[in-house]
């Protein structure tokens, strides 16, 4: 069995599929007036450093958060998931988080 390590994919475009998609549906849950609670069973490192050996091999990243994260004229649909990016990218150097800390 080949290993995985999330390291070499992290903010890929299948990356930023999944967390816009959970972006969305916290978003929704957050419109009612139930508490819910969030797990993210399968969740890796804190944060990655894109430019890191791992990242740059297979440069992954290039096609996905790098390609979009600041840009202004993007779907609605994207908004929670590239606003939180924002928020941790103040500097303007692309930092990637994957789950809270």
């Amino acid at each position: 069995m080949l290993s995985y390590r999330h390291s070499f994919h992290a903010g890929n475009h299948a990356d930023v599929l999944k967390h816009t998609v959970q972006s969305l549906i916290i978003e929704s849950l957050k419109e009612k007036e139930k508490p819910f609670l969030y797990l993210d069973t399968h969740a890796g490192a804190g944060r990655y450093q894109l430019g890191s050996e791992h990242a740059e091999r297979t440069g992954e990243y290039l096609e996905g958060i790098a390609r979009i994260w600041q840009q202004d004229d993007l779907p609605a649909e994207l908004e929670p998931y590239i606003s939180v990016v924002k928020h941790f990218n103040r500097s303007g150097q692309l930092r990637y988080y994957r789950a809270p800390r």
